[in-house]
């Protein structure tokens, strides 16, 4: 039930793959750096304060330009070359996460910092929107599933890894302003590696092949989000795929927030089991086991189980593993529950975006990625807003728990619904 072992060789052997691979990796690693060390600048530093809402912002800093510039990316996904978006993108970057360690260095308050943090994640949109819809043409067809759960899984571990060197250098070069501020400067140097790797694919390589964008520019960008959207509705194994998507969305976001709060304010450590900033970098280990493990098993699963069993079961066993390992609300099942969580979002978003890949044609591909990264992440922003307002200061609320849980259930409901009601539609 493991990923293709024949698969990954060819992959491997093929240099524009590799190339590719490298690319995302060094850009995730960079992601993964400086949203850390934005978390470590908003929670864990002593000249400011955290309280719900203020985390809140936070996660929506890093996660709301994800939906904001979609519609941006998918049009020029499809309209531009890629390989040239690619190295603008992350030599933008370069520029914009100076500033942003500018605003947390000089002490500015949380509104111009996450002023300079949005502007970075919006570049990163431009740049992992069009590594996904660049995968295939440097993948066959019959290896994208393994392709796609293989980058996918070493990009969440380079992401997380980004993450656990934040918090390294966080111990070196102190929690303050100026300490956060040189931690989230280090992340220019992923930048620059990602921009150097798709220097080297040649211009029009990694598409798009055919252009149906109109010769006005904004015309072209005002229509991406729209023809994204009308594009993923015509194939229902990507729409019945966004509805489960946005449900693990949705209950992954509102159980971080009860995890960051239970772990700042709540929760006490014990031998080798953490709380506070030690807890949650336990947590965001538990969490890049979760994505490993995911990616490994995924391509087996589907190739025996098929992808709507697949996604199905990752649905319920969240559900399950949420209030199982939820509700004691100790270190060590928190940590399970991550891991158990996280294991299930991934095959569930593994299964979406191989359906994007293999049932969406090429001239369309770019803006349905950006349409799903925009529900990916909007439908986080929405998990952690609205438990904002109802958790506790402290986290503990075994009610949030149970109603997260149960959002599973709904986008299980609505998945299969949409399924039944085409049949015959790939799976």
């Amino acid at each position: 039930m493991v990923a293709d072992g024949h698969a990954v060789r060819r992959m491997l052997g093929d240099p524009g793959f590799r190339r590719l691979l490298f690319c995302r990796l060094s850009s995730q690693w960079a992601d993964g750096l400086f949203q850390a060390g934005l978390a470590g600048a908003v929670l864990f530093n002593p000249e400011r304060q955290a309280d719900p809402l203020a985390i809140a912002g936070g996660f929506a800093v890093i996660l709301v330009p994800y939906s904001v510039v979609g519609p941006f990316a998918g049009a020029l996904l499809d309209r531009w070359d890629r390989r040239r978006l690619l190295i603008v993108a992350n030599f933008l970057r370069v520029i914009l996460v100076m500033l942003s360690a500018a605003a947390d260095g000089f002490g500015l308050s949380n509104g111009p910092l996450y002023a300079a943090a949005l502007l970075v994640m919006g570049a990163s949109r431009f740049i992992g929107a069009g590594l996904s819809a660049a995968l295939p043409h440097v993948v066959e067809p019959r290896d994208l599933v393994t392709g796609n759960s293989m980058v996918a899984t070493l990009a969440s571990a380079a992401a997380a890894i980004g993450g656990a060197t934040a918090f390294g250098l966080r111990n070196v070069l102190g929690a303050g302003n100026v300490g956060s501020a040189q931690v989230t400067a280090v992340a220019i140097v992923g930048a620059l590696v990602s921009a150097l790797f798709a220097a080297q694919f040649a211009a029009g390589v990694l598409g798009p092949d055919e252009v149906d964008e109109s010769n006005v520019a904004f015309i072209a960008v005002a229509k991406g989000m729209v023809d994204g959207g009308q594009a993923a509705l015509r194939v229902p194994s990507v729409a019945a795929g966004f509805i489960a998507l946005t449900a693990h969305r949705i209950a992954y976001g509102a159980s971080l927030l009860v995890i960051v709060l239970l772990m700042k304010f709540a929760l006490h450590s014990n031998g080798m089991m953490r709380a506070g900033a030690g807890g949650l970098t336990e947590a965001v280990a538990a969490g890049a086991a979760g994505l490993v493990v995911a990616g490994f098993f995924t391509p087996g699963l589907v190739r025996r189980f098929g992808r709507p069993a697949v996604v199905s079961a990752g649905l319920v066993v969240a559900c399950i593993g949420l209030v199982g390992f939820g509700l004691p609300m100790t270190v060590p099942s928190l940590l399970v529950a991550t891991f158990v969580v996280t294991f299930c979002g991934q095959t569930v978003k593994l299964n979406v975006d191989a359906a994007i890949q293999r049932d969406v044609a090429d001239q369309s591909r770019g803006r349905v990625f950006a349409v799903s990264d925009t529900v990916f992440n909007a439908a986080m922003v929405v998990g952690v807003a609205v438990v904002a307002t109802v958790v506790p200061p402290d986290g503990r609320s075994p009610g949030v728990v149970i109603g997260t849980a149960a959002v599973y259930l709904l986008g299980l409901a609505g998945y299969r619904l949409v399924l039944r009601a085409h049949p015959n539609s790939p799976r």
